[in-house]
């Protein structure tokens, strides 16, 4: 069995591959990867028999490289929050680890593996379901309930330009510069937008690719995107999502 473990706390790395060689001896690890964009080009030349993979990684959730690159293998998801969980089952996950994560955890997860393994490894047709499953494109929201005055409005994403999370209050900054409060987290909102439209520059704000004008150089190694809003602060791209970021404006 090859696996692949993504996680960016080595440590953590460390202890979950003698927890899985203690229980699988045989068990091939075939990399260790720690962040999206190491993730994805990994993915891209190998396929392992399984990933154990942390959700929130350096540059960003790990759900972003189910759209970046096939990933035709299951998941068993490790993180420390338990707020992801509807996400991680969309994304090839068969099993939901919190941190810190227990051999006897680890041997559940094995034995669930194990388990559809041998209940689908003589049914061509439901293995082929199982792959379709995975492939699937998921299905991601298409409109946002802002606050307006007592009331709240239906807003197409399209028109939000960004979302931004200011002392603690989420806002939705939509072209025509209006502004509006949004009810829920700004880890919510990620996960539920499609990542193919909206990417999130550093840890408050979560930007339209619609939104761009302008990617200029910044100190430190940081980039500032400009956009057609008048904002009080500037659109700081953080430098470990520098790489994944203007590779993620360069897609289709």
């Amino acid at each position: 069995m090859k696996i692949l473990i993504v996680e960016d706390e080595p440590q953590t790395a460390d202890l979950l591959a003698e927890l899985i060689t203690e229980i699988k001896p045989s068990a091939e690890f075939v990399g260790t990867t720690e962040s999206i964009e190491q993730t994805v080009r990994f993915l891209q030349t190998n396929k392992p028999d399984v990933i154990f993979m942390d959700i929130q990684l350096a540059d960003g959730l790990s759900f972003e490289i189910f759209s970046r690159t096939e990933v035709a293998c299951p998941v068993i998801f490790c993180t420390a929050y338990d707020r992801y969980t509807l996400q991680a089952f969309k994304s090839n996950g068969i099993e939901y680890l919190l941190k810190p994560v227990r051999e006897e955890d680890v041997q559940a997860a094995f034995d669930k593996l194990d388990k559809l393994a041998s209940a689908f490894k003589n049914d061509q047709q439901v293995m082929q379901s199982i792959q379709q499953l995975f492939t699937e494109k998921k299905s991601y929201k298409s409109t946002v309930l802002i606050r307006y005055r007592e009331s709240y409005i239906p807003v197409p994403v399209n028109q939000i330009a960004l979302f931004a999370l200011e002392d603690e209050v989420l806002y939705a900054y939509r072209f025509d510069d209006q502004k509006h409060a949004v009810f829920k987290t700004l880890d919510e909102m990620e996960s539920s937008l499609d990542p193919a439209m909206f990417y999130r520059i550093n840890r408050q704000v979560l930007l339209n690719r619609n939104a761009i004008v302008e990617i200029q150089p910044y100190f430190n190694r940081k980039m500032v995107v400009k956009v057609p809003l008048k904002l009080s602060e500037k659109l700081v791209v953080s430098r470990l999502k520098v790489t994944p970021f203007l590779s993620w404006v360069e897609q289709a």
